[in-house]
């Protein structure tokens, strides 16, 4: 059922002081609040939902503030609704009316919740922050015509790849799976499989790599063997086969078949869209993950756009696709667009492309050139104070969606960054102004 929006009541309880007698309301969470807008998120989500089927659905206020939290305090599903209970500023930005002792819902929700808006949901969370960035003043409007945009690696949350673990981690998976369907392998090589895995990392470490390699071919021969018996026995007793498992015996299908020069290898079993992205760093040459697009305003370092790009596109090729995100997002085409030299051959004619070590033809695109690396510590920023640095939802889509959500929350962390220096600066010159007046009543005084 369509959730119903939340509304203060107009009678107050005899027993509870409401939140709003209770906090600062000059806190920066509450003059954040104020800004958003819950409407518009009520509206576009509503229409997800049926209208008069089902259990009254969660307010799409207390769900969305909650992914904004998330992503902005760089918490995970489970301390975000930890925090929320101890935390009356975040009950607030929720829009509870009074402080609750008790989870607002399970953390499982979230994952729900977010399946259900998806990644032009999320996207879309991205736009309602940048509107509220223009009105809160951490972003100027002329400030949305000049963009800068470059690419980064978002992890995946899984273990360094190596051709051992894979298969072990494979055939415990067909083991697994074989239980669940009752039936009874040949051999399962448990006990085998770990013997051989604990003595292919041992040589690996001692640099003994013939050694090394025959064990790693003795876990590849495990694997295959329980491939095949269990192939056999799903076909001889025409058991009905999930598709879970339909899928996970293609996937140790490519993971046998893969050689050193294959492309599109497996690097994870429970994650098989992860890719291998090389991009030149000295301290980390492979990164395992998928690569994302990051557009920000060139004076203010505000996210205008963030995308994933699953099959590591070449640059130059995805530049179009992202100014079309942009202009989608802030209702403004970008005029001009600063890039590294990964863009080359773009393409783009509706937007003046400046790239890296490009002669610039005016004071302003000099100075604006020079400020294209101020898009690296965003990144990193995101990466550290976000969520950014690695992705833990599953599948192509959890990576879209966590993209737009760090963007999401690094934009977040400015306004709020922006709201309480004002409220600073505010507070400062009260007290400016309060001792100017106390000086000049003594003053008249003592000449009284």
């Amino acid at each position: 059922m369509r959730p119903k929006a939340q509304e203060a009541s107009p009678q107050a309880d005899l027993f509870r002081e409401k939140l709003t007698n209770l906090i600062n309301l000059r806190h920066p969470l509450c003059r954040l609040a104020e800004l958003m807008p819950w409407n518009e998120l009520n509206e576009r989500f509503g229409s997800l939902y049926t209208e008069k089927e089902g259990r009254p659905g969660i307010a799409t206020r207390l769900m969305a503030g909650l992914q904004y939290l998330k992503h902005t305090y760089n918490l995970s599903d489970e301390a975000v609704v930890e925090r929320w209970v101890e935390n009356p500023y975040w009950q607030h930005f929720c829009g509870a009316e009074y402080f609750q002792h008790e989870f607002p819902i399970d953390p499982s929700q979230l994952t729900r919740y977010r399946k259900r808006i998806g990644a032009e949901g999320c996207e879309f969370l991205l736009k309602a922050t940048i509107g509220v960035g223009l009105s809160s003043g951490a972003v100027q409007p002329q400030h949305l015509e000049r963009v800068t945009v470059d690419t980064t690696v978002m992890e995946k949350a899984i273990s360094p790849p190596t051709d051992s673990a894979l298969y072990h981690k494979a055939r415990r998976a067909l083991v697994k799976a074989a239980k669940q369907l009752n039936i009874e392998l040949r051999q399962s090589y448990t006990r085998k499989s770990k013997h051989a895995l604990r003595k292919a990392h041992g040589y690996m470490h001692a640099r003994q790599m013939k050694r090394a390699r025959r064990e790693i071919k003795r876990l590849k021969v495990y694997l295959g063997r329980v491939a095949r018996d269990l192939k056999r026995k799903l076909a001889d007793h025409s058991v009905f086969v999930p598709d879970e498992v339909t899928v996970l015996l293609a996937k140790v299908d490519r993971l046998l078949s893969q050689q050193r020069d294959s492309k599109h290898k497996l690097y994870a079993v429970h994650a098989p869209e992860v890719e291998c992205i090389a991009k030149g760093k000295v301290a980390k040459k492979y990164e395992f993950g998928v690569k994302v697009s990051v557009a920000v305003t060139n004076q203010s370092n505000f996210v205008v756009g963030m995308s994933a790009l699953p099959g590591n596109p070449y640059d130059g090729h995805t530049l179009s696709d992202v100014l079309t995100q942009i202009e989608a997002l802030t209702g403004t085409q970008p005029q001009r667009c600063y890039a590294d030299q990964g863009y080359r051959g773009h393409g783009v004619t509706d937007t003046e492309v400046i790239l890296a070590h490009h002669k610039p033809s005016t004071p302003t695109q000099r100075r604006e050139l020079k400020r294209r690396n101020a898009i690296e510590p965003v990144i990193g920023h995101m990466k550290s104070d976000g969520r950014l640095g690695r992705s833990f939802l599953k599948g192509a889509l959890g990576d879209a969606m966590n993209a737009a959500l760090c963007g999401a929350g690094h934009n977040l962390r400015i306004i709020l960054r922006k709201l309480r220096f004002f409220w600073l600066w505010i507070w400062s010159l009260y007290n400016a102004c309060v001792s100017r007046f106390e000086q000049s009543n003594r003053t008249a005084v003592s000449f009284g």
